[in-house]
């Protein structure tokens, strides 16, 4: 099973590149940061920009895998930000994920002005984006056109001018609880990430992940797509305790989601205070602990 770790774009670049870094020396397999424009409780605090933020990690790195988590249709064009993951590809020489999900209701949702939206209209919004994003990014050839039209989205003789270097396309891992996002999974994605349910204990969490789990199997059958060609990627720290909280924390999450089959885990880099709070030095613990787990597994294979 892969660790990631989310590191909140919230330093100044001297201090945020450290992180990065720090990640990949630690073996970590892929690092993340969140695609907003401000973030709930933090929105008072710096908040830096997400591409840029990726791109310079990428040019600080050379081995983990990048990725927006999550990157939405709140703020973003298809064709802009097709534009942009292609460059970022390039950059990164075939180092990004797109964690693309339907967007919040908070704070991104509204900045720019814009309507409220039902649940069925941010469905049909967060469709034509993947379906957008999945056109653009599988062109091959700098030129065009490229054209769509749709109720959200709309491209008129569109061009990709750059090429992600991953083909045919850099992979999507698609959020997704609900059916219908769950069949956009089964449809676009390399990869399905699930923060579960709301619960307020620990185990009506995991009894709710488990759930969610099975109802992917279910769609993936009835869609007939091989299970075995999807990422399984959990947010651990959607949970009401913080995976980072200690060692044994950490470990019953890992112990838990592998037992549900969970391909990929990801939690987030400790912070000072608030949310999240934690010590990293708990992230050298858990780099010998994964490090540990993987010489068991390969000495047993």
């Amino acid at each position: 099973m892969r660790f990631g770790i989310v590191i909140l774009p919230q330093d100044r670049w001297a201090d945020a590149a450290k992180k990065w870094q720090r990640a990949e020396s630690l073996g970590f397999d892929h690092a993340w940061t969140y695609d907003h424009l401000s973030w709930r409780s933090l929105a008072g605090e710096p908040w830096h920009a997400t591409v840029p933020t990726l791109t310079a990690a990428a040019m600080v790195t050379s081995t983990i895998s990048l990725g927006t988590w999550v990157a939405s249709p709140n703020f973003r064009h298809p064709v802009t930000f097709a534009k942009e993951l292609a460059t970022l590809d390039d950059i990164a020489q075939g180092r990004i994920t797109l964690g693309v999900g339907s967007g919040g209701t908070g704070f991104d949702a509204h900045v720019l002005g814009q309507p409220d939206l039902s649940p069925r209209e941010r469905h049909e919004r967060f469709t034509e984006f993947v379906e957008g994003l999945d056109v653009l990014l599988r062109h091959e050839g700098v030129g065009g056109p490229i054209s769509f039209e749709g109720q959200w989205f709309t491209a008129r003789e569109a061009r990709m001018v750059g090429e992600p270097v991953q083909r045919p396309r850099l992979p999507f891992l698609i959020a997704a609880n609900g059916p219908k996002g769950l069949r956009l999974v089964a449809r676009h994605g390399q990869g399905w990430v699930t923060t579960g349910r709301s619960a307020e204990s620990l185990e009506g969490w995991w009894d709710g992940v488990a759930e969610l789990r099975r109802r992917l199997d279910d769609t993936l059958d009835a869609a007939g797509r091989d299970p075995g060609t999807i990422r399984r990627c959990l947010s651990l720290d959607a949970a009401p305790r913080y995976s980072l909280d200690s060692i044994e924390a950490f470990r019953d999450a890992y112990g838990r989601a592998d037992e549900l089959g969970f391909s990929d885990i990801v939690s987030h880099w400790p912070r000072a205070e608030g949310i999240y709070a934690g010590d990293e030095r708990i992230l050298d613990d858990i780099a010998a602990d994964l490090a540990d787990r993987h010489r068991q597994k390969s000495e047993l294979e």
